[in-house]
């Protein structure tokens, strides 16, 4: 996967659509879930800002798919910051709702126990430092190394 990413990289560096393309489906769905333990509902918008600046940005980039990672993921973080002040937020409720079902309604049981488990999660996090939370939510959410995290 990581030669693909580097040769999507490269693609994406010299202006190429496909490029980003990869990038994108490789990437998104990890940064939208550290996104929304962030700002909540707004991290689909935020992760679209994160990649309209990566994506304007990635010809001046230098390193590989990895760093690329590390990179964006700190792009996403400065966005989620900058959100979280143009909503006039302190605190973000870190946990939303779920969304509507479509077709058959969920198995309660199971909603209430994943409901927990996020919320007992959730909970632990809010109890750690903001940096120190945030390292934990990009080692398991976003699946970074630790020496990635310090990054």
């Amino acid at each position: 996967m990581s030669g693909e990413l580097d040769a999507a990289l490269e693609a994406a560096r010299l202006g190429r659509a496909d490029g980003v393309a990869v990038l994108w489906r490789a990437l998104n769905p990890p940064l939208e879930r550290y996104l929304f333990a962030l700002v909540g509902q707004s991290a689909p918008d935020v992760a679209s800002e994160t990649w309209l600046q990566a994506a304007r940005d990635v010809s001046g980039f230098r390193g590989d798919a990895a760093g690329f990672r590390v990179w964006l993921f700190r792009i996403g973080r400065n966005r989620a910051i900058d959100e979280q002040r143009r909503a006039g937020r302190q605190h973000e409720d870190l946990l939303a709702e779920l969304g509507e079902f479509a077709g058959a309604a969920p198995d309660t049981a199971v909603v209430a126990e994943e409901r927990w488990g996020t919320d007992r999660a959730m909970a632990l996090l809010a109890r750690l430092p903001r940096d120190q939370a945030e390292a934990v939510l990009l080692r398991s959410v976003a699946g970074l190394d630790a020496k990635e995290c310090g990054r």
